[in-house]
């Protein structure tokens, strides 16, 4: 898939607020500093699309942006940050939640996690929230060029093992990527562009 024309829609925290079109929609979320907005900035190939800070926690609102005119992107707000008050914590988890339980247009999530660490109890956790409420997601681990692959395979590896000792009945779909070699880009867009199919036939 290319991405030919990609522009902001609207920022809210009120899933009744969200547009009404009837069009696919693909939301990232991950821990705060994960590297979102700029993986998001690397599929789109601009720059400026998604605010990119070296501050956590910057993006604080759900994010609509159309893509190719035929799809969403929705860029939401990072979990588990420390320095976020806990109220609005609590506002996060609030509208964060009726986004996934409501949005009806939500075809699949794409959690990111930092591949440079170990599992993480936050994101297992957040993919066993989605599990349970079945909304369909794919696991991208962020950051590739800072380590060496078998560093890399290593890490998933061990996300692999435990979930798989958890009672989950199989691992996720995963991508690797990283923003600054573009690593996983084509790879992510032609599973965006298999589902966006499967939607457009009625599959989904």
């Amino acid at each position: 898939m290319q991405i030919k024309s990609a522009e902001f829609i609207v920022s809210n925290s009120e899933v009744a607020k969200c547009p009404t079109e009837k069009l696919p929609e693909y939301a990232f979320i991950g821990r705060s500093n994960v590297g979102k907005s700029s993986l998001i900035n690397m599929l789109t190939g601009r720059n400026k699309l998604a605010k990119t800070s070296g501050t956590p926690g910057k993006t604080q609102l759900i994010n609509h942006f159309k893509i190719n005119k035929n799809w969403f992107l929705v860029d939401l707000p990072g979990y588990g940050y420390a320095r976020v008050s806990k109220s609005t914590k609590k506002e996060f988890q609030s509208f964060i939640t009726d986004y996934f339980k409501q949005r009806k247009e939500l075809v699949c999530t794409f959690v990111l996690i930092d591949s440079r660490h170990t599992p993480q109890k936050i994101d297992v956790d957040f993919m066993e929230f989605l599990a349970e409420n079945e909304i369909p997601f794919a696991i991208i681990f962020t950051k590739t060029d800072k380590l060496k692959p078998k560093a890399i395979t290593q890490n998933i590896t061990k996300y692999k093992e435990g979930m798989l000792k958890s009672n989950w009945a199989y691992f996720p779909t995963y991508f690797t990527s990283s923003s600054s070699n573009k690593n996983g880009k084509e790879e992510i867009l032609n599973f965006i562009d298999s589902i966006n199919k499967d939607f457009n036939a009625g599959n989904i």
